[in-house]
């Protein structure tokens, strides 16, 4: 009980000496206030970033694999990739017949403008896929219908767009029926896709500035049937998607008549893939983010330090007559420690407040961004470990100065 009044009472005389000294404590946390704000925007933003990719990439399916020319994440030599055959509709064909219970979706894809009316948005994605692309992704159409496989084998001039091309386009009238232009060619609107967001962090497509049409109009249309493709691969349920990598390895090799000691010729890529680089390339700017943040903490701190060291300076009379009375040296230490520890808590406190603003400008602007408690408490935490650290040193001087020599001090 003694200990826990002695405590409440080192906070109070704590308290009481930053409002004596009100601007000199403000100027202080500042170096807490921008470190503080850093960590938490760091995090949070690093936190949107993740979020924001791992839905856009959800549509992409995990228990899909991806046959192409190129790997998504080339970390050897590029000519090598740019060097190797077009993967082509005949071989998604053949595939499609050796893989018994798989779904097989070739697509392919162009840049072209989409115009409705007056409204132009310029070198639009353009996907030449099938009906077998529901299957595959997760994504659904918000309005209207997908593409049927009625419209692939009679090469229907039908469209799905995105939400934002709809947007874009049509702003508040319905696009369903509506006729748009890609290129030079005229498509129906049959469906919008849910809003579905960006896979661009590393050069993908915005999936709501496509337009989706059948592969069958789009080689008719667009180009010939040697277009180079991406073959997307749906593991059979309940099998293991390791095993089914192989299968798929195994009959692309078959199809290219590759000698068992020939290298693979065409790449496959995982969403696994994907989340992997982005994890790695977050956790490097994170890391960075910490680090630059981490020095502010740093000069915050030791700004805080001095200011204690001048604090006990000019109360040293005071420290002496609380000695003289019977205060021990455990009081003094707790008391300046306090005081340390309150001062970078109100600029914790600061920093959390700017970043909160910081953080709702995100969310607004750029990307779906949150301040979870965790982060908040983590950050608080921080500021209170930085107050003690900074405090140590001072507050260990004042409860080691002799009561005499401190009473003598002018």
């Amino acid at each position: 009980m003694r200990r826990w009044y002695e405590i409440v009472e080192s906070l109070k005389i704590a308290l009481a000496a930053i409002r004596a000294n009100t601007a000199r404590g403000v100027l202080t946390t500042l170096g807490i206030i921008i470190g503080v704000m850093g960590v938490i925007t760091t995090m949070t933003a690093v936190n949107g970033l993740a979020s924001s990719f791992k839905e856009s990439v959800s549509v992409l399916g995990s228990d899909v694999v991806y046959v192409s020319r190129m790997p998504w994440i080339i970390t050897g030599n590029f000519f090598e990739f740019r060097n190797r055959p077009n993967v082509d509709l005949k071989e998604a064909q053949k595939l499609a017949r050796g893989l018994e219970g798989a779904v097989v979706n070739p697509s392919t894809h162009t840049r072209r403008p989409l115009k409705y009316a007056s409204r132009t948005v310029d070198e639009t994605d353009v996907l030449g896929t099938t009906d077998r692309q529901m299957q595959v992704s997760a994504a659904v159409p918000e309005l209207g219908r997908f593409l049927t496989a009625f419209d692939v084998q009679t090469a229907k001039p039908v469209a799905v767009i995105g939400a934002e091309l709809r947007e874009r386009l049509f702003e508040s009238i319905d696009p369903l029926n509506k006729e748009i232009k890609i290129g030079r060619h005229a498509f129906r609107v049959v469906g919008v896709m849910e809003k579905q967001g960006s896979a661009g962090f590393f050069g993908g497509p915005n999936f709501d500035l496509q337009a989706l049409v059948p592969i069958t109009t789009f080689t008719k249309v667009f180009g010939g049937t040697g277009r180079n493709i991406d073959i997307a691969v749906k593991a059979p349920p309940g099998s293991d998607l390791a095993d089914f990598e192989y299968a798929v390895i195994g009959e692309m090799r078959n199809i290219r008549k590759l000698e068992p000691g020939e290298k693979d010729d065409f790449s496959i890529n995982k969403m696994d893939s994907l989340v992997a680089m982005f994890n790695n390339v977050m956790g490097v700017v994170l890391l960075v983010g910490v680090v630059i943040t981490g020095i502010s903490l740093f000069v915050g701190g030791v700004g805080v330090m001095n200011i204690m060291f001048v604090s006990v300076t000019e109360r040293t009379r005071e420290i002496g007559i609380r000695k003289a009375i019977g205060a021990k040296r455990r009081s003094i230490l707790i008391q300046f420690l306090f005081e340390s520890s309150v001062i970078c808590l109100i600029g914790g406190l600061l920093g959390l407040a700017a970043a909160f603003g910081v953080t709702e400008l995100i969310a607004r602007t750029l990307l779906p961004a949150s301040l979870s408690p965790g982060i908040a408490v983590v950050a608080l935490l921080v500021s209170i470990v930085t107050g003690v650290l900074s405090g140590i040193v001072p507050a260990h001087r004042a409860a080691k100065l002799d009561p005499i020599e401190a009473l003598r001090y002018e």
